[in-house]
């Protein structure tokens, strides 16, 4: 079995209600539209953000940029800070230990010289020299590990070349002891240890404060004095021996008085301190350095070549310079302590900068968070409100939808009362809302009215054109008793089936339309005869195969409704499955009620299909019927409207045959008893044919039946003779015993018997009828419509000619669809 037209249309109206239910083909396509509606291009314009993305896009870029632009400052001044602090410690630490260093290489050079100019002299203060020097290096030495990545540019390197240079110590040491050096490379090995040293000085006075570089500049500019005037010493100190001085010594003599002279004019003493200008003054005007001086331009204006040194000069020379040296130290000293001290002022003002920066910049941007954030938390609750206005709207207007589909008034003021908001935007926003609100509550009243006076409309229209169809089946009755010829019966038999099955689809038409069928019952009525009922009310009724086990009774509520279930399943059945394969009728008797399944051997359904028919059968939709005007398949949801009203089980299975197999559970309250038969007129027991049937009835169309028959058609059906009807397609005959006879031909087909078909409490005789006569031996075929219309009229007939009941007994009502309350 497939699903019709009809019910695949109620499928998609209860998937689009249910919504979440999976496998609902009818949900899928209100998806795949909702899907393809969502997919459609939109211009750059019109792409909205959702709110919440809004207001965290509010709230986030200026926080996170806020954060950044203080993180990044605080970065910065942290890593100038740790900067400016490691410069400053490796200058305190790095610069007194080269300090040592290089005035140790000053006097070693000095001494080294005299003591080659010499050889004969004392080397006792060389010695002593050398241990200092000694000492000196070995506490410079550590300074190569030093961790220097923060510290001035190029300070490693120059550590690195003093380590080096000085390194050659030892062995320049040995070649002086043993004579194997000379002054020129003494003097050169030790004047490229003392520039290592310099070099030293010029990297830590490069750093990050350019206030403290300038201090460190002049430092170093006063430590290059300092190895001038000693350079000069030493060139000198082997020329007092002698008494002369080489061309070449005089050189290096002149450059090294032009170059002290030049530093100590034009870099040392523009840039002292007030204090540190008393020392240079004071310095400069001391005898000593007045004597080295005059010393000094005497050696600049005598010739170069042979200048003659006088011993008593020599001594005028070295308390001068040794006097000279010793207040160079002093300033360098005092200019030291100087530079230091703004080094950690300026170490100390910037970690102050960065504390005080860092905390005001996480104040600010605390409170800009904060800001935001309530600022985004109020617009947010504004827009929620106003959401949730609109959700009320949503959910308010199906209420207000099923109040009017139940009958109720719904008063528009009641419903959405007025407003008073605020004045700004989003009040404004508010009052459209509200506006909105009551405009539709206001349609779906007026809409809901009309749509009441259509289904009532509808409902009238449809109770007419029943009561017209009613007349038809009375007016064609009549034509069947009163024609006899074979071709007009066999049309009006055709007529008859079609206005049974019209009169199925107006029921249809009443149920859409929120009403129900009106065909009423007064008396319990077998199951067999509704099974019977459905099946001459389908089409192709012949392919139908009914079995009920035992005789179960119906209640009178519920054999109208039941006889459109089953006549809707039969007929989706025997649509659905290729002829000539049967449908096949079972009904059973359960622990909760009765079973009856209908099963076809058609192509069946898909699994989801299958799970959106029973979903729909459990939970049949609210319809309108004005929104389906177009669609005609509505089969499926008059069953299960059907079903809800009364309380039965409708299942939909696959068939083992491969079609479908339903199942429908008519419950416990709806099987009636059995009514208890009728006695005879003189008060003897009921006859024999009113005796309980055998416990299994099958009917698959016309069956044979016992003695002759008045006459045959063409086909071997039955034909109709006035006065009997064609009980024998209920009540069932043995069949002969034997073979059939040669002569004779197979066994006859069945024969109608008069009231076969009756409780045995409905049966009572007849009056012959004269003016019958045998069917003509042409008599046409019986059409699909004979078994319907010989039921209804000969029930009838027997129905009026029946003897009363008793009083005080309870006699069933015969199924007859004429009966209509």
């Amino acid at each position: 079995m497939r699903l019709t037209s009809d019910e695949e249309s109620v499928l998609r109206v209860s998937g689009s209600n249910r919504g979440g239910r999976r496998g609902t083909g009818g949900a899928r396509t209100g998806r795949r539209r909702r899907g393809a509606a969502d997919r459609r291009p939109r211009p750059a314009g019109e792409r909205r953000l959702p709110l919440r993305t809004v207001l965290l896009v509010l709230l986030l870029v200026p926080s996170v940029a806020l954060v950044s632009l203080w993180g990044l400052a605080t970065y910065e001044l942290g890593g100038e800070y740790r900067e400016q602090s490691v410069q400053h410690d490796l200058k305190t630490t790095v610069g007194p230990l080269n300090a040592a260093l290089f005035n140790s290489l000053e006097r070693e050079r000095r001494l080294t010289q005299e003591a080659l100019a010499s050889p004969r002299a004392s080397r006792t203060a060389l010695i002593r020299q050398r241990a200092v020097t000694d000492r000196a290096l070995r506490a410079f030495e550590p300074l190569t590990s030093a961790d220097t990545r923060d510290g001035q540019r190029g300070l490693a390197a120059a550590i690195s070349r003093t380590v080096r240079v000085t390194g050659r110590l030892a062995q320049e040491r040995r070649a002086v002891d043993t004579g194997t050096a000379d002054e020129d490379r003494a003097f050169a090995y030790y004047t490229e240890a003392i520039e290592a040293g310099t070099r030293v000085f010029a990297a830590i006075s490069h750093g990050a404060n350019g206030e403290v570089t300038g201090l460190s500049e002049v430092l170093l500019d006063l430590n290059g004095v300092v190895d001038m005037i000693g350079r000069e010493d030493a060139v000198l100190a082997r020329g007092w021996a002698s008494g002369r001085l080489s061309a070449e010594d005089y050189d290096l003599v002149v450059d090294a008085v032009g170059t002290h002279e030049y530093l100590l004019k034009s870099r040392v003493a523009p840039n002292l301190s007030a204090e540190e200008s008393r020392l240079y003054t004071a310095m400069t005007r001391s005898e000593a350095w007045k004597t080295r001086v005059a010393l000094e331009e005497r050696l600049q204006a005598a010739d170069g070549d042979g200048i003659a040194l006088s011993p008593a000069r020599a001594r005028q020379w070295r308390t001068a310079t040794d006097a000279s040296l010793a207040r160079l130290e002093q300033l360098i000293g005092v200019h030291s302590q100087v530079s230091n001290a703004a080094g950690a002022a300026a170490v100390q003002e910037l970690r102050l900068y960065l504390y005080s920066t860092a905390a005001l910049g996480l104040l600010a941007v605390a409170l800009v968070v904060l800001v935001t954030w309530r600022l985004t938390t109020l617009l947010r609750r504004r827009i929620l409100a106003v959401h949730g206005q609109a959700q009320d709207l949503e959910q308010r207007l199906p209420r207000v939808v099923a109040r009017l589909e139940q009958g109720e008034d719904v008063d528009v003021d009641a419903e959405v009362p007025e407003l008073s908001p605020a004045r700004d935007e989003f009040g404004q926003l508010s009052r459209a809302l509200n506006l909105a609100s009551r405009t539709a509550v206001h349609t779906a009243v007026r809409q809901a009215e009309q749509h009441r006076g259509f289904e009532r409309l509808l409902q009238r229209i449809a109770r007419r054109t029943q009561l017209l169809i009613g007349l038809q089946l009375k007016k064609l009755d009549q034509l069947e008793r009163r024609h006899e010829d074979p071709q007009v019966l066999e049309g009006l038999f055709d007529l008859d089936h079609l206005t049974a099955r019209l009169r199925r689809y107006e029921e249809n038409l009443v149920i859409l339309a929120g009403g129900q069928p009106r065909r009423r019952w007064r008396r319990p009525v077998p199951l067999l005869d509704v099974l019977r009922a459905a099946q001459g009310e389908v089409q192709d009724y012949r392919r139908i195969e009914i079995d009920v086990e035992g005789r179960p009774w119906i209640s009178e509520r519920a054999v109208g409704p039941l006889i459109h279930i089953l006549a809707e399943l039969m007929e989706n059945a025997t649509a659905f499955s290729k002829p000539p394969a049967p449908v096949e009728i079972k009904a059973t008797p359960v622990s909760r009620g009765i079973a009856v399944e209908i099963e076809d051997r058609g192509l069946g359904m898909e699994a989801e299909q299958y799970e959106a028919a029973n979903a729909l059968m459990q939970a049949p939709p609210q319809m309108d019927v004005m929104t389906r005007a177009d669609d005609v398949r509505l089969g499926l949801y008059v069953v299960a409207r059907l079903s809800k009203t009364l309380g039965l089980q409708v299942e939909l299975r696959p068939s083992a045959f491969g079609g479908t197999r339903v199942i429908v559970l008519v419950p416990q309250d709806l099987v009636a008893e059995r009514p208890r038969p009728v006695p005879d007129a003189a008060g003897g027991p009921p006859p024999d044919d009113a005796a309980p049937p055998s416990p299994r009835h099958r009917h698959a169309g016309p069956r044979p039946a016992d003695g002759p028959r008045p006459a045959d058609g063409p086909d071997g059906l039955p034909v109709r003779s006035r006065g009997q009807a064609m009980a024998d397609v209920t009540a069932q005959a043995p069949a002969p015993a034997g073979p059939p006879d040669p002569q004779t031909g197979p066994a006859p087909l069945p024969r109608r018997t008069r009231q076969a078909s009756l409780v045995a409490e409905l049966r009572a005789p007849a009056p012959p009828d004269p003016t019958a006569a045998p069917a003509p031996p042409g008599a046409p075929a019986r059409s699909g419509a004979t078994i319907g219309a010989f039921q209804r009229q000969s029930r009838k007939n027997r129905a009026a000619g029946a003897r009363p009941p008793a009083p005080g007994t309870d006699q069933p009502e015969p199924l007859t669809t004429e009966d209509r309350g």
